[in-house]
């Protein structure tokens, strides 16, 4: 059975502003859940005029107490900038708010520029990519000891430094963990700690099925899960013709052709999108960006989300659309929830 989740990112439109696309993305979150979409991630992104969700774990809290069943989670934490025990305990009270409805996706990109990453950590204690994995260990280490949870049953270790240290407030269950990635190397870290393994299609199509094979194939199990667990997160636009699925994509594929010329900014109307003068070379440019969503009517968008679930052996699909008419992106998740058949939850 095919799974439908969704990926917010905030978009902000131009004219808009950044109080207007969080309340967008809780106004999205309820019509997900109405729609029978199981979980709804925001993302983090630093020092920008595209996106306004730089705060994920606020987002979380804002969105589950405004809806009631859909899980509610992070795509992603980007753990380089923070302290594994700061993590903990925000996703600690965030799960103790919300029992068995948070997920606690973990990522290792900036979100941003280097010198944004510096001003996030400043000073000599500032995590590189190198130690990411002991940064995700301790983070479960700590997750499991607020459990009670000790010796092979999981915890800090008894000889490690930080013993003693509890991430509060304790009690029993924990978020669900996913590793986020859009290469070999998060696939990787997802198979050495045996957690669930969203990969970002969207972020990188010509990867293909190799992350997942990598992930599936080097799985350690491990007390997050028995058995690998793939999604797979897919940029996505439906509408009731494939004529206007095109041209409610306009702004989105235009904003990603400046984001390959980095000067990306917030994203433009779809009358200004449609019009945007453009040179032979990037008129070709934009052809091939359009290739990096799937657009069309539902039955269009399923069938091509069926072929890909095929060919990457999952059924788990994390959707990520963006124009900015809110209506219609509103409509765009309903629409897909319909042509899967989606039930929300009683």
């Amino acid at each position: 059975m095919v799974t439908l989740s969704a990926l917010d990112q905030s978009p902000i439109r131009e004219g808009g502003t950044g109080a207007q696309a969080l309340q967008e993305t809780i106004d999205l979150a309820r019509a997900c859940e109405a729609s029978g979409y199981q979980r709804y991630w925001v993302a983090e992104h630093h020092s920008g005029s595209s996106f306004a969700g730089s705060a994920p774990e606020i987002m979380i809290g804002a969105i589950a107490a405004a809806t009631n069943t859909i899980r509610v989670g992070s795509g992603g934490v980007m753990l380089p900038h923070y302290s594994p025990l700061k993590v903990a305990e925000t996703f600690r009270v965030l799960h103790t708010l919300y029992p068995d409805r948070i997920d606690l996706g973990l990522g290792r990109a900036p979100g941003s520029d280097q010198k944004t990453s510096r001003a996030l950590q400043p000073g000599p204690q500032a995590y590189g990519i190198d130690v990411f994995p002991q940064q995700v260990q301790l983070l479960q280490q700590f997750l499991e000891d607020a459990q009670g949870l000790k010796g092979d049953a999981g915890g800090l270790p008894v000889d490690h430094p930080y013993q003693g240290i509890h991430a509060v407030p304790r009690g029993p269950g924990m978020p669900d963990l996913w590793m986020l990635g859009s290469s070999s190397d998060g696939a990787a870290y997802a198979a050495q700690f045996g957690m669930p393994y969203c990969f970002a299609h969207f972020i990188n199509q010509d990867a293909g099925p190799s992350p997942l094979e990598i992930y599936r194939k080097s799985f350690r199990p491990s007390r997050i899960s028995s058995q690998p667990r793939g999604s797979i997160g897919v940029s996505v636009m439906v509408a009731e013709t494939e004529e206007e699925a095109e041209r409610q994509s306009a702004s989105r594929n235009l904003w990603v052709l400046h984001l390959l010329q980095n000067k990306a900014g917030p994203f433009k109307s779809l009358d200004d999108a449609l019009a945007f003068p453009l040179r032979p070379d990037e008129a070709q440019m934009l052809q091939s960006v359009k290739q990096r969503s799937i657009t069309g009517t539902p039955e269009q968008v399923r069938g091509r989300l069926l072929q890909m679930g095929a060919e990457y052996g999952i059924d788990d699909f994390v959707i990520l659309t963006i124009t900015p008419d809110h209506e219609a992106r509103k409509r765009s998740y309903q629409l897909l929830a319909e042509a899967f058949a989606l039930k929300a939850a009683a």
